[in-house]
């Protein structure tokens, strides 16, 4: 019974989902179906992606940034589905501690750049000090300023190094945020993604646009330019960002030798242990 309500659960969502319509563009949000079919090769493509950055030693940083429930999550999960966490690694820090508050601001966020052989992954990044600080009054203006006029030195420095490095903006509406963190308050799956600073952000979109369009201005670079993408269409969206970053990124097939399994000896049928199985309830 159980296994049948969360699939019939599931295929509510997903219904939900193929019947809701973008905000943005006017399309019908694409099928699951065919989500999932385009999705298959972008898959088999980021695992070529993977082979050649550790073959190479490559080093590539992908930042996500976006107001809350703007989809940056569901990206990451898309990406780094079918992929090894020892060479994608997912960055997501919590708030700063007190030593680290005393710390030169994008500090913290070194350690955590790419080696060789390595794709790192932000889910939210040194643009937080753009971004929710600077909306939510956990900084001044001045140390906004500060950080928007180092910040570009300081990524020409990590591009500098040989660090391929893509910054993403996913674009909610105002309609469609609504809708995404009201379904967070209904869902007891997601009522854990909804923070009390998700509420009170909520209520300063104004804040949030002027803080975005302030940090195009000054952090859209040449070495490090900013890519919107529109992600009311949360399929459309992750389809967009993967077919994006393969496509900025010059990795090639790297070769591979035929694998095959070798022989074995037949097995023995072996004597029963006396552990506790785990009982088959589905």
């Amino acid at each position: 019974m159980a296994k049948r309500n969360g699939s019939k659960r599931q295929d509510d969502e997903n219904k939900a989902e193929d019947q809701r319509v973008s905000e943005l563009g006017g399309r019908e949000t694409l099928k699951r179906k065919e989500f999932e079919k385009a999705l298959k090769p972008l898959h088999v493509e980021l695992v070529k992606l993977q082979e050649w950055v550790r073959h190479e030693g490559r080093k590539v940083c992908i930042v996500f940034e976006g107001r809350d429930g703007a989809g940056k999550g569901g990206v990451i999960k898309a990406i780094t589905a079918r992929v090894s966490p020892r060479i994608f690694r997912v960055i997501a820090l919590p708030a700063p501690t007190e030593r680290e508050k005393s710390q030169m601001y994008v500090q913290r966020y070194l350690p955590h750049l790419p080696a060789a052989g390595e794709i790192v992954i932000f889910d939210r990044s040194w643009y937080n000090r753009a971004g929710v600080e600077r909306v939510m009054g956990f900084c001044t203006d001045e140390q906004v300023q500060d950080f928007l006029r180092v910040v570009p030195n300081v990524e020409k420095a990590i591009v500098d190094s040989g660090v391929i490095l893509l910054k993403y903006w996913l674009e909610v509406s105002a309609e469609e945020q609504t809708k995404r963190l009201e379904d967070r308050i209904d869902d007891g799956r997601k009522i854990w993604k909804l923070s009390d600073m998700d509420l009170k952000s909520y209520t300063r979109w104004d804040g949030y646009t002027k803080a975005r369009d302030d940090m195009f201005s000054a952090t859209d670079t040449a070495w490090a330019p900013w890519y919107v993408a529109r992600s009311d269409d949360k399929r459309r969206a992750r389809l967009n960002i993967i077919k994006h970053l393969l496509g900025n990124i010059p990795y090639k097939s790297v070769p591979r030798d035929k694998v095959k399994l070798p022989k074995r000896k037949a097995t023995a049928s072996a004597p029963a242990h006396p552990v506790k199985m785990v009982q088959e309830l589905y």
